[in-house]
């Protein structure tokens, strides 16, 4: 019995308690949700082939009207009109199969409606479903809400999108065609809006930082400003790595893909969240 109950004050602390209070991260429950993503990859990408769904930029594009419509269902959680128990669907890990369970289902959808129609592109129709989600959320959120902090999109988007381009003039300066790829260009960019939005959560509105090697570095150096090395150092590496390092076979390139995707997800489901709450001053 002591070890059973020690087993359970494990998982009770590590795992069921960040959900119940979302309090964030630790490092146990980050090491763990890593793990599972990696076997959810390879699970979704062999259902995606099942269901004859190519894995390509398109798929991608199609996708982003989705996370952003994830993101905004997060902030209508935060504004605390969806009570327990329902509410713990809506935190993080359990959104993200939430939303990944509506988003597979709209995709199959879209898929049969233009096979029922004979023609069309099933890749539009299954975003505009996500489009629609997600100016539904916005609807709510408006309703609940009030526009108060209008300047921080700005910042969040311009800060980026200055940071991006400065990075694009160095590498072309240098002569490396990291950046020349639109999908590397948006993953940068994703991730410093990101990082933007943690700056001016932390930096200027008193937020605070739930993951464990962010809050680590912030609390460590006393800026949020180290959200924008810690996030370069990260992803141009691995973008380099992923473009010069893998097999140029089809399976290894259709891995690629989705993995640059989800590495897009990570970075704007967050980034869209934090905006949307902090300019509702939620």
């Amino acid at each position: 019995m002591p070890l059973i109950d020690k087993l359970t004050e494990f998982i009770n602390n590590y795992y069921i308690d960040p959900i119940l209070h979302d309090s964030g991260y630790n490092i146990v429950n980050t090491v763990t949700w890593a793990i599972l993503l990696g076997i959810c990859i390879f699970g979704v990408v062999k259902l995606l082939r099942k269901l004859d769904i190519n894995i390509d930029d398109r798929l991608t594009a199609a996708i982003v009207p989705f996370v952003l419509a994830g993101s905004s269902l997060r902030v209508i959680e935060d504004t605390g009109i969806i009570t327990a128990p329902a509410s713990y669907i809506f935190i993080t890990p359990n959104i993200y199969f939430f939303v990944f369970a509506i988003t597979m289902f709209f995709l199959v959808l879209s898929k049969w409606i233009v096979r029922l129609k004979g023609s069309g592109d099933y890749l539009k129709t299954f975003a505009y479903f996500g489009l629609a989600w997600f100016v539904v959320n916005l609807m709510v959120l408006f309703y609940l809400e009030d526009l108060v902090l209008p300047w921080l999109p700005v910042f969040v988007i311009g800060a980026a999108s200055v940071i991006l381009l400065l990075m694009k003039y160095l590498f072309d300066h240098i002569g490396l065609d990291l950046l020349k790829s639109k999908i590397n260009m948006a993953i940068l960019w994703v991730h410093l809006m990101d990082a933007s939005s943690t700056i001016a959560g932390i930096d200027l509105l008193g937020y605070y930082e739930k993951h464990v090697v962010p809050a680590y570095l912030i609390e460590l150096t006393g800026t949020a400003l180290v959200m924008y090395p810690l996030k370069l150092s990260i992803f141009i590496p691995v973008l380099y790595i992923m473009d010069n390092h893998f097999d140029e076979d089809g399976e290894s390139e259709t891995l690629k893909t989705f993995l640059k995707l989800v590495i897009i997800v990570l970075g704007l489901s967050p980034a869209c969240r934090n905006t949307i709450r902090m300019a509702l001053g939620v």
